[in-house]
């Protein structure tokens, strides 16, 4: 038997216990859990540091390093969004719906679990604890299957969390680690039907549609992010700059930071230079029209290629437009529908822009870095969907779980 099948069997196995579980039994092992990664944190960045240098010595960018790459604090960090996610509100069991019908039944429509969710993702050791406890939260077990640039980070994990486990309710077996770094182990998975409930992809718009055109389990699909910023005509200048500075800078490798930013012309007349020299003194490389050009004369010519490419780098597309129906239909011809923002002082403008753009989320006045489970009160997120069904956006516990109807009779039969 494939390691993929056992693991994926002994997952199932799991299931029944974690059914079981106490919202106290299950926050005790996320607890537990939190404690053992800051307690490894040494061991853990030993580990890390096995797939940095690896990373390094094949040439992988600055930006991809930066997506690996743990420190003491982002451990603690991840450690703190277990211990948030065990102060959430459990989902599991809340009633959605009551009917009573004539005939006397009594129908209730409850929350339940997915069941054994498999996470495919790429170099983001983060992943691996977010995943767990969101997943441990609502009594589903996970099969992770990470990046194989990450795997000596994921194996140290999951081995604390392993030992973490085995002083608590919750069944080790609940979270399971394929460490065959081979492209058929993620085949095998998307095709585990009975054996996984759903597979949900998180990474790159290659992983995500390899997983989305493979897969025979349900797909829960997150999404690339190329991400717009649309400085209008009456934007303050100040907050447009602080807001697209941050959305492009603060952190270039994940999927909400700003990869095109489209500017009225207005503005760009009078602000545009400017704040072009400041992304240049932060070490961004732009890719401008030919509008845009001859404003920011140093930068490179944008291609409808890069309009369409998520960088996740250190390189920003700037496109002037001339209104708002401009900058919107860039963006609904080059949007992922995951993260998008204009920057105004024109509410008219702003409701216009959050009523029709189609995305996930759709900001006003503030940075797309802010599409995430944690930023959003969530403790931590399985991943951010830009599909419509079952789930939209940065997807927190009650993502991660279905319903059922519980159905009351005194012996009805059906005419």
């Amino acid at each position: 038997m494939s390691e993929v099948r056992q693991k994926a069997e002994q997952a199932g196995q799991a299931v029944a216990v974690l059914n079981r579980l106490t919202t106290a039994q299950k926050n005790e092992a996320l607890l537990a859990s939190a404690e053992a990664l800051v307690r490894s944190t040494d061991a853990i960045l030993a580990a890390n540091e096995e797939d940095l240098q690896r990373g390094r010595d094949n040439g992988t960018s600055s930006s991809m390093l930066d997506r690996l790459a743990l420190t003491s604090e982002r451990i603690e960090g991840i450690a703190e969004g277990l211990r948030q996610i065990a102060e959430l509100p459990d989902p599991v069991g809340d009633v959605l719906e009551t009917l009573d019908r004539p005939n006397g039944l009594h129908i209730v429509k409850r929350r339940v679990p997915l069941g054994v969710i498999g996470i495919v993702y790429e170099a983001r050791p983060n992943v691996t604890v977010d995943a767990m406890g969101l997943c441990l939260k609502t009594g589903n077990a996970v099969v992770l299957r990470g990046g194989s640039s990450a795997l000596s980070s994921n194996r140290k994990i999951v081995e604390v969390i392993h030992g973490a486990l085995e002083g608590t309710q919750v069944p080790v077996n609940a979270v399971q680690l394929i460490e065959d770094p081979k492209r058929a182990s993620v085949d095998e998975m998307l095709k585990l039907n009975g054996l996984l409930d759903v597979v949900i992809p998180r990474g790159g718009n290659s992983l995500i549609q390899t997983v989305v055109q493979n897969a025979t389990v349900p797909v829960i699909e997150t999404g690339a992010g190329i991400c717009h910023t649309y400085l209008d005509a009456t934007a303050d200048p100040v907050m447009a700059a602080d807001i697209a500075l941050n959305a492009k800078v603060q952190r270039p490798s994940v999927c909400n930071s700003m990869e095109t930013l489209l500017v009225h012309e207005d503005f760009a007349e009078n602000h545009l230079t400017e704040l072009a020299n400041r992304f240049k003194e932060a070490g961004v490389e732009l890719r401008a029209s030919e509008a845009a050009r001859g404003l920011i004369s140093w930068a490179v010519p944008a291609t409808d290629e890069d309009f369409a490419t998520e960088y996740n780098d250190y390189i920003l597309n700037v496109k002037i437009v001339r209104n708002l129906d401009e900058a919107m239909a860039h963006i609904a011809r080059y949007g992922t529908k995951h993260s998008e923002c204009i920057v105004t002082q024109d509410a008219a403008n702003a409701e216009r822009f959050q009523q029709e753009v189609d995305a996930a989320a759709v900001y006003h006045n503030a940075s797309t870095r802010f599409t995430d489970g944690y930023e959003f009160g969530f403790g931590a997120e399985i991943g951010i969907s830009t599909q419509k069904l079952h789930a939209r956006g940065p997807m927190g516990l009650a993502a991660l779980t279905s319903s059922k109807y519980i159905v009351q009779g005194n012996g009805q039969i059906r005419q």
